[in-house]
């Protein structure tokens, strides 16, 4: 395909909608993504974050897609252009865009004749076809188990309408696969589906820039941010909406107690209480390591608030360690359990399982210690890095006992005040580093096996 030829028709689709011409960096978004470039490539030879190109040529294929009627995205920009030219619409295009510079849509794809301002209408959302935008979600190649999860979650965002969903769960276990399998699943339910990365941290007033670049261009979007507010809650009102925000603990500030925002993050959870507390008829899906505080207050009636704490994959993990080819299956629960059922930890345990041991599990099982590969050990460390001095107290004595304590036990062995060490407990359950038994009316805690295992290592070197 001509690059110049699509420089053309995408200048005049940009002018016609915001009566201004591409800039450098969208030129250049477009003739990389022309020439099968990645956004980080393009964001290296320009010299540019890769989170501000991919930022540019998301607007980009909004203005396209309200220009054309018809959902731009990256992947399929050659393919619409080439819909472009083979209909023969590059003329009527450059008529178009010429004499009605502000002109609201083209939507060349709602017939083949040229159309005039009086026969032009807004693109509208079809209910049976979503606009969907997932950004920069993950492409998913494998998705296995998790039916009851998935059908748990569908009757939340489905007969309760749930307003506010939070998905907890450790790293790497899974949460934003589900999710975007979620997606396949529910799409049809809605109007519009957006799902957005927080893991730069964006401030609340960027994260709901970009979420009303999907309603409205950006020269409508108000500066103040309570006005923001009621502008997307309006369009939450008159249109169905999912929005998942993934990455959310990266709001949180490291070194104190989970749930704590960062300095100039804190209206995060007065938007997110406004979500729930204030009528429209969307959906909010919240991914995080750690629970909310808010939560503990708006998850009960009357608010449609809801928590889901994603655990061991189960039986579906052995789906991965076949792919693997490994053998000796009789020690394979050994081994899921050992790892917790996390589907990337037990992935990269069996890639060294498959390179060192030739795919034996009962080789690998048969050292003393649990064996953590480079890829686990440094995710544990980004986490650890996180606690307070209390809790990383509280982590290395449980790692060092042989047996479950007791919370009194707990404060009785480490060197903090009551008070301090209570609050940390309290956050490392936020954290879902800890597992609790209850034996009588006596609540034992301990480490998993994994973080026990690197907890140790980490005090001992």
């Amino acid at each position: 395909m001509d690059i110049e030829e699509v420089l053309r028709i995408a200048d005049g689709l940009v002018f016609a909608k915001t009566g201004k011409h591409l800039e450098h960096l969208q030129k250049t978004v477009l003739t990389g993504t022309i020439s099968g470039k990645t956004y980080p490539e393009i964001a290296q030879e320009e010299g540019f974050s890769e989170s501000h190109v991919k930022n540019v040529g998301h607007e980009l294929w909004q203005i396209l897609s309200l220009a054309l009627g018809k959902k731009v995205t990256k992947s399929n920009l050659k393919a619409i252009f080439k819909t472009v030219r083979s209909n023969n619409l590059n003329a009527s295009i450059s008529v178009v865009c010429n004499n009605n510079p502000t002109l609201k849509n083209i939507n060349i794809f709602a017939g083949q004749e040229e159309r005039s301002p009086a026969t032009t209408q807004n693109y509208e959302p079809n209910p049976n076809q979503p606009q969907i935008d997932l950004g920069d979600a993950p492409e998913i190649f494998s998705f296995y188990g998790r039916k009851d999860e998935i059908a748990t979650l569908k009757g939340w965002f489905g007969e309760e309408r749930c307003r506010l969903v939070e998905l907890l769960g450790m790293s790497g276990i899974g949460k934003t696969t589900i999710a975007i399998r979620l997606i396949e699943q529910i799409q049809s339910h809605f109007d519009y589906v957006i799902y957005r990365s927080l893991c730069f941290s964006p401030t609340l007033e960027t994260t709901l820039t970009n979420l009303l670049q999907n309603f409205c261009q950006p020269a409508e979007i108000p500066p103040l941010l309570e006005t923001q507010i009621s502008q997307l809650l309006n369009h939450l009102r008159s249109d169905r909406c999912l929005i998942i925000l993934d990455d959310v603990q990266m709001l949180f500030r490291s070194g104190e107690l989970a749930g704590e925002y960062r300095p100039g993050f804190e209206n995060y959870p007065l938007f997110f209480t406004r979500i729930a507390e204030t009528h429209h008829q969307s959906s909010f899906l919240l991914i995080s390591r750690e629970k909310f505080r808010e939560f503990s207050q708006l998850e009960k009636p009357p608010y449609p608030v809801r928590s889901f704490v994603l655990g061991s994959l189960g039986a579906g993990i052995k789906e991965i360690l076949m792919e693997h080819e490994l053998s000796d299956e009789d020690n394979w629960g050994t081994l899921i359990n050992a790892y917790q059922g996390n589907p990337l930890w037990l992935d990269l345990t069996a890639t060294m399982i498959k390179e060192l041991c030739e795919g034996k599990v009962g080789e690998f099982l048969q050292y003393e210690t649990l064996i953590l590969c480079e890829s686990v050990r440094s995710q544990l460390e980004q986490q650890f890095q996180r606690l307070t001095p209390a809790e990383q107290a509280i982590m290395i004595q449980l790692a060092q006992e042989d047996a479950p304590l007791t919370l009194h036990q707990i404060i009785k062995k480490c060197q903090f005040n009551p008070a301090e060490l209570l609050n940390a407990m309290q956050s490392l359950g936020r954290r879902l580093m800890l597992e609790t038994n209850d034996v009588g009316n006596i609540t034992y805690f301990q480490l998993n096996p994994v973080w026990k295992q690197y907890v140790k290592e980490r005090s001992q070197g």
